[in-house]
């Protein structure tokens, strides 16, 4: 007897066997899910994008239009992937050389947002809540919180989890000014202070 789906996909997309999609999750046009990879809940997954096999996404996680996410990559809760960013796989590619046993990890931690026509080569950690600007190609890890941006990216700034930039006052003590949480900033490393 065949579960009911619980979930929406498009009658144009794809869907393998052996994938896991989660409650609530929309798949939108012209896409395809690969076998083996895992989607979480209440996930959106926009136009023409890949998910490749062995892939997870968390909960909630959002995927703009034309972002296809290779195998290696992990996202976990609330990530935002912006539109036609990219994931590599394979730090020294070569078509003639087959180098599918050697993917490696790319983990992006809950919260994180990626912005449009960013690059993120594999490898690389992306913090809780850190902010990648719009084109910017990441080639190392980015500490949580951290707002980074260029080509290659570089640290400018920090970001509250409410997407803001943090300016800390003298004291390392900065307040988000839509959610109005406290921040500490302590040996480049940003924390958010009990209510």
């Amino acid at each position: 007897m065949n579960k009911p789906v619980d979930y929406f996909v498009h009658e144009s997309s794809y869907i393998d066997e052996g994938c896991r999609i989660g409650k609530g999750t929309k798949i939108w046009h012209f896409c395809h899910i690969m076998t083996d990879c895992s989607i979480g809940e209440n996930c959106n997954i926009g136009q023409n994008v890949v998910v490749s096999p062995g892939v997870k996404l968390g909960n909630n996680v959002k995927v703009q239009n034309n972002v296809s996410i290779y195998t290696g990559v992990i996202c976990e809760d609330n990530v935002f992937l912006g539109p036609s960013m990219v994931f590599t796989n394979v730090s020294n590619p070569r078509s003639s050389v087959v180098r599918k046993d050697r993917y490696e990890e790319t983990l992006v931690k809950e919260g994180a947002s990626i912005g449009a026509n960013a690059t993120i080569i594999c490898g690389n950690t992306i913090g809780r809540y850190a902010f990648i600007g719009a084109g910017a190609v990441v080639t190392r890890d980015v500490p949580d919180h951290s707002l980074t941006i260029g080509n290659p990216a570089r640290h400018v700034g920090w970001m509250s989890e409410y997407g803001h930039r943090l300016n800390f006052d003298g004291e390392g003590i900065a307040i988000c000014p839509e959610s109005k949480e406290k921040y500490l900033l302590d040996n480049m490393i940003v924390k958010k202070l009990p209510k």
